[in-house]
């Protein structure tokens, strides 16, 4: 059986390191103006609460430093 062409060869498959590291910046961006996601990242077991972008985007690169906790709604 042969195999299905690449139904978009002109577009390259993502690299998930990169992927990753566009993903930590956008919630570092996004995380200094949202006490939600904030919370929602403390939740997940990330130290992100009162951390500079810089350091949200340093910190979402690792893996989290505590155990997740449910959330309780």
């Amino acid at each position: 059986m042969a195999e299905a062409p690449d139904p978009k060869p002109d577009h390259p498959k993502p690299d998930l390191e990169q992927v990753n590291d566009i993903l930590a910046e956008w919630a570092a961006r996004s995380a200094t103006s949202s006490a939600a996601l904030i919370d929602r990242l403390e939740a997940m077991g990330y130290d992100v609460r009162d951390k500079s972008e810089d350091e949200i985007a340093d910190i979402l690169h690792r893996p989290p430093t505590r155990q997740a906790r449910r959330d309780p709604n």
